[in-house]
């Protein structure tokens, strides 16, 4: 697996780019996750409506609480003499068993729906398709009416992806 390179190059950068770039993880909790939010809303409310049923709940995607090794006073923290709040327990509990867990099960959650979205309305293959096995579904739109389900190609039909009876 190719990793991406960080803490090689964290030692060598200047100062002044870090201390730009510290505040920066936290802009998307405003930016970024009301709007995903209001998306994860937007997508499961479409689809209910449309029939959607046994939709995996947001807490499927965030971790336990007891997953993580630290209590709040065993917690490392790290000595940045110029960032104070780095110093806090408080500080690292907030960012380690909190905003970043909740925020990737957020974004986690959100892929998992749409991906249920585009095996329901686009049911037809490309390379990238076996990837959204974790939003399989029972039938897509175009396995419903049996008339389209012959227009399409053996591939896109059987799948077992947007159509259980392929399986």
């Amino acid at each position: 697996m190719k990793r991406v390179r960080i803490g090689c190059n964290y030692v060598k950068q200047p100062f002044w780019k870090i201390l730009l770039g510290v505040p920066l993880i936290y802009l998307p909790l405003f930016t970024t996750v009301p709007f995903m939010v209001v998306g994860v809303v937007l997508v499961k409310t479409h689809l209910r409506f449309v029939g959607g049923m046994e939709i995996k709940p947001y807490r499927e995607f965030v971790p336990d609480w007891i997953s993580h090794r630290y209590l709040n006073r065993e917690q490392p923290v790290l000595n940045i003499p110029w960032y104070q709040p780095a110093h806090y327990h408080w500080f690292w509990v907030f960012n380690c068993k909190l905003y970043c867990p909740l925020s990737v099960a957020l974004f986690r959650y959100m892929a998992y729906l749409v991906m249920i979205v585009e095996n329901w309305w686009c049911p037809f293959g490309h390379n990238r398709k076996q990837d959204y096995a974790d939003g399989a579904i029972d039938q897509s739109i175009w396995h419903v009416d049996p008339l389209e389900t012959v227009k399409l190609h053996p591939a896109d039909r059987d799948n077992p992806i947007w159509n259980g009876e392929g399986e």
